[in-house]
Order: structure tokens, then C-alpha cells, then sequence
């Protein structure tokens, strides 16, 4: 590791042991903690639900860390997960030592490190969500030669109290700077603990949805990432969640990542950037644009499309968002910077220019040309999404466009390219297929094609039968019709998912 990426590194970890986290050993968290003064140390773990779970362990002596950090502990899989069973539901929670990082909201010195399921037998739990995500990569990896690296949009709203001082104008907060952001300091606060928890932050801004409703202020903000494994990707958004809802409690406001706060205001999406790579090369690019490996990709993805906002809109809300007419997705189709395209291919940086010096005319040294920046980006996901189970999904659907003979073909039929909904491409929609219409429309698409994802025991029968069951359960096939118009009906809506994801 360079020095200056050390020097630079925000996580107390890799400042202390010079070295990157992908490189800790239960040696290097053993020193970190006698040397640093931490008292308690903290398995973090998802649940089914998608929230981190603790146990707390307190610091007592040397041989009781070599002990929890060699062995793990158990846990009570029944009470996590409801595919296991209540007489057989012990299960051990391992440490991955590279996810290490001090808890910013402790009062006692803590390190917290993330953990994977694994069963009686010492055998990764084969139904646990990360094991998935790692089962579907590793599938990826064997198949292309590549590896697949992704990076989240995490859009939320923080609830307060209404503040008349310089009001920001209904719908038009994007990139608001204070005083008109009022929650610009708690965005920067979490992008800084964030960081120091070993995400890797790409920029913050405020959201364009703001609205005052009775006295309470409604305003929107997003933190975006960059690109990671996939593996690294959901486990930073993983803790950027519970970090913002941490400093919720602090700062006594609500912070929501529902897909949609009330009609006619901007809902909250968590687009979902992706590329491949192989050899540390980005393959999406080249000098000439998107290339046929990002084509083919592009065409798997939208062909599982439907199946998809199974993981990725898992609640009744999600539906309400997606919607005609508006910058969240309803067609499947993809275009260049279209932001109405289920899947964007945003700017990318391919353009050797000359920006820089344009701008700054007294440059006096050579500006270097970074290239391998194209992404790609899947705009239907929500708040609600299952993290580990969309990337997974996501992944699949990316390796069976790079393995089927026809996807260059198809990725030209589904090329939208401008903007739908202008009105002189009206009827240009109906040529493309569009998303499920509700989590019932969500379940029959999976259903459909569920041996898709139960291939290579991917995702395990259970999984899927779950999945269907839960989006069958909300009974919502005719909702998005019933709820028109019945504002408090939707509001109802609203307050019970405002923190269900």
C-alpha cells in the first residue's frame, strides 16, 4: 500500500497497522485493540430483515480475544431468520477481520467487525444472504474471467420540525447548499463516519424533493459511493444505513429510506452502479464508448428486469414510486444519461479533454488522463431493496447476458436512447415491456423464472419460496388503483413503512 493511502485512509485501522483492510489478520485487530485502549467489541451481523444485528463482548483478557476472534460465538438462527428451524437454530457468527472498524457512537472504546453465518458442521450457511451474494460472484468470477464491482445511490429523507428560515423552493433542493440545506451538517457528519467504517464515499449532495407538510419538514439528501466488489458494496451500505439512523437519534430527527414519503413528491430511489473488470481495467469503456461486454450486460440485466424488483422493491411504497411519467423507471429499456431508462449509462469520462486546463489556465502541470470510470447504473431499487439478495440477482442476470448468443441484439431492441416521455416520442413506450405493477406482479415474475436463480444452488428452493410467499402476503395486485386519489389512505401507507427497510 502507498504511503499516501495510508496517510490519507480515514479508517483508525488502516492508519494504525499501514496496512489495507483486505490485509487484517486476527493478529493485526488483536494489537489495534490492546494498543488503542478499545474495551468491548461488537459481532455485527444482517438479519433477515436487512438491519445489523450485536452481540457485545467485553474486553477481559488476552485469551478470551484469541478465543472469540478464532471460534466466533452462536447465535439463535430461528430468531434471525425464519427459514431455520427452532430445534436446530444454533448457528456461529465468524468475524471477517477486513471489516473492522471503531464504533464513532460508543462512549465505550469499541471495534465493530462483520460477520457470516455458518452451521454446525463449520459449513458457510448455505440459505444466509451474504453466502448468496458470495456464492453468485464466485459464479461470475468462473464463468467470465471477471469481477463485478458495484456501488449504491443512498437516498433518504430526514423528517424535523418545520424551519420558515430561508425556505428552499418545492421540488427544485438538488444540490442545495446551506442555508437553504438544512441537513447539510448531519449528511457531512455521516459521510465522515461513514468513511472512518471503511466506506469509500464518492460525494453527498441534497436531493431535489423538499416539502413542508403541517409543521413538519420534509427534506431529501443522498450519499453515493464508489464502486466496490460486490461483496464490499452492500456491506457499506450496510452500515451507511445504520450510521444515518444513528445520527437520527442523535440530532432528534427521523431519517427514512422509503421508497415514496407522499404523491406527487420525489420518492427515493438506491440506483445501483455497476462495471466489470478484469486485471484492475474497467471493460464497460473504451475510447469509443460503451462497449459490447457493458452491451451484453445491459441486455441481461433488463431481461430479468421483472424478476429483479423482487429483491430490489420488496414492499407495497415501492410500487407508488414507480410510476409513469416520472424520473423513476417503468419501462424496460436503457439509454445514455436518460434518467426515465430502467438501466443509464451515465457520463463516463471517455472524451480526452481538456476541462481542466480550460478552466484553470495557470495549470502548470501535465494533467493526467484517468481512464475507467463508466459506469453503468440500474435505476429501479429502492430503500426497501434485500441488499445481499439484489446484488446476487444482479449479478446473475450480468453473467447471463455475457454467456447468451443473442444479447448484443437484444440490447439494440431495448435501446431507448432519449427521453420517453417528450412529447414527441409519445407511443415510443409502448414498445418496450414494463415493470411489475405491484410486489403480487413482482412474485409472479419470479415464480416464473425462479430455476434461473436456483441454478448452480445459488439461491437455495427455500429462498425463493420465501421471497414469493412475503410479496404475495401484502394482497396489493389492485392497490396502486384502489389507493388514487385517498391521501390519507396513502399516508397510512406511509407511516408503516417508513422504517421497515
Amino acid at each position: 500500500m502507498r504511503e499516501y493511502e495510508v496517510s490519507l485512509n480515514p479508517n483508525k485501522l488502516v492508519k494504525y497497522l499501514r496496512k489495507p483492510s483486505k490485509e487484517f489478520t486476527r493478529h493485526d485487530i488483536i494489537r489495534f485493540i490492546e494498543e488503542n485502549g478499545i474495551e468491548m467489541v461488537n459481532f455485527r451481523f444482517a438479519g433477515e430483515d436487512g438491519k445489523l444485528k450485536t452481540l457485545n463482548f467485553v474486553v477481559t483478557s488476552r485469551d478470551y480475544l484469541e478465543s472469540i476472534l478464532s471460534t466466533g460465538e452462536r447465535v439463535d438462527g430461528s430468531s434471525l431468520f425464519s427459514f431455520v428451524d427452532a430445534d436446530s437454530s444454533d448457528l456461529y457468527v465468524i468475524p471477517r477481520f477486513s471489516s473492522a472498524f471503531v464504533n464513532p457512537f460508543s462512549e465505550i472504546p469499541s471495534l465493530d467487525i462483520l460477520c457470516s453465518y455458518y452451521t454446525k458442521d463449520g459449513k458457510p450457511l448455505e440459505s444466509a444472504p451474504e453466502y448468496i451474494l458470495r456464492k453468485a460472484h464466485n459464479e461470475f468470477k468462473k464463468s467470465t474471467g471477471y469481477v463485478f464491482k458495484a456501488m449504491g445511490e443512498l437516498e433518504y429523507y430526514v423528517i424535523s420540525k418545520t424551519d420558515t428560515l430561508y425556505p428552499a423552493k418545492d421540488q427544485k433542493g438538488y444540490a442545495d447548499s446551506q442555508p437553504f440545506s438544512k441537513w447539510e451538517d448531519l449528511r457531512r457528519e455521516a459521510m465522515n463516519l461513514i468513511a472512518q467504517a471503511g466506506g469509500k464515499i464518492k460525494y453527498g449532495h441534497s436531493e431535489v424533493g423538499n416539502f413542508t407538510a403541517g409543521d413538519e419538514y420534509y427534506e431529501q439528501q443522498e450519499i453515493e459511493f464508489q464502486p466496490v466488489e460486490a461483496e464490499d458494496a452492500v456491506d457499506q451500505l450496510l452500515i451507511g444505513k445504520w450510521i444515518l439512523r444513528m445520527l437520527g437519534k442523535k440530532h432528534n430527527v427521523n431519517i427514512s429510506f422509503a421508497p415514496k414519503i407522499t404523491v406527487g413528491k420525489a420518492g427515493s430511489g438506491l440506483h445501483i452502479h455497476f462495471l466489470a473488470e478484469k486485471n484492475g481495467v474497467n471493460l464497460m469503456a473504451d475510447d469509443e464508448g460503451i462497449t459490447d461486454v457493458a452491451k451484453r450486460i445491459i441486455a441481461g440485466i433488463l431481461n430479468k428486469a421483472k424478476e429483479l424488483t423482487a429483491f430490489g422493491n420488496t414492499v407495497p411504497l415501492s410500487y407508488l414510486r414507480l410510476v409513469p411519467n416520472q424520473e423513476a423507471p417503468v419501462n424496460i429499456c436503457w439509454g445514455d444519461t436518460n434518467r426515465s431508462a430502467l438501466v443509464r449509462v451515465p457520463l463516463g469520462w471517455i472524451a480526452k479533454t481538456n476541462m481542466v486546463r480550460d478552466a484553470n489556465p495557470f495549470e502548470k502541470y501535465e494533467v493526467p488522463y484517468i481512464p475507467g470510470k463508466q459506469t453503468v447504473e440500474l435505476r429501479t431499487p429502492d430503500g426497501s431493496a434485500d441488499l445481499y439478495h439484489l446484488m446476487a440477482g444482479l449479478i446473475m442476470a450480468a453473467q447471463s447476458g455475457l454467456e447468451n448468443a443473442d444479447s448484443l441484439e437484444l440490447s439494440k431492441k431495448l435501446y431507448a436512447g432519449v427521453d420517453i416521455f417528450k412529447e414527441e416520442k409519445k407511443g415510443t413506450s409502448f414498445q418496450f415491456e414494463q415493470l411489475p405493477f405491484s410486489c403480487s406482479d413482482s412474485a409472479d415474475a419470479l415464480e416464473k423464472d425462479r430455476s434461473f436463480f436456483e441454478k448452480n444452488m445459488v439461491f437455495p428452493k427455500g429462498t425463493i419460496d420465501r421471497f414469493i410467499n412475503k410479496l404475495r402476503s401484502f394482497n396489493d395486485k389492485n392497490l396502486r388503483v384502489e389507493l388514487y386519489g385517498k391521501e390519507d389512505e396513502i399516508r397510512k401507507l406511509v407511516n408503516k413503512y417508513l422504517h421497515h427497510m
